[in-house]
């Protein structure tokens, strides 16, 4: 599940956000973006519940990490909690429901899976983007 610990897209680390937005949620724990100045370090206020999802190119343009090395340091924290989490799951957990507002209810292997698809259709997005931006 190494998906679930790396990368970012270009300039948000939105993919990092939704991670940990989910994560935190089976934990029961704040996310690491409202828990410390992560937020602030990317130029944006504290809200849970802004993912980035479905957000104006304005709010987009709104997103200014303080410098690269926020990218990774939010990306590394992220990864930490994640890593964590994981270690510590049997199989058993896999099959616990933890969002019974779909139906079928998500099980906590469902969402992991989710998770991951999450993160690697941004993955893809930036690598299309680089392609884009790499000459010849």
């Amino acid at each position: 599940m190494s998906a679930l610990g790396g990368g970012t897209e270009p300039g948000t680390g939105r993919r990092e956000e939704c991670q940990d937005h989910h994560v935190a949620d089976l934990i029961g724990e704040d996310q690491i973006w409202v828990s410390g100045d992560w937020a602030g370090r990317f130029g944006l206020t504290a809200d849970p519940d802004d993912t980035g999802y479905g957000h104006t190119p304005r709010q987009v343009a709104a997103v200014r990490p303080e410098s690269a090395q926020a990218l990774v340091d939010y990306h590394l924290a992220v990864a930490a909690r994640t890593r964590t989490f994981l270690t510590a799951l049997t199989p058993a957990d896999l099959d616990r429901v933890v969002d019974e507002a779909w139906d079928p209810p998500v099980t906590l292997g469902v969402r992991l899976v989710s998770v991951v698809e999450d993160d690697l259709q941004h993955v893809g997005q930036a690598a299309y983007v680089r392609g884009l931006l790499t000459p010849g």
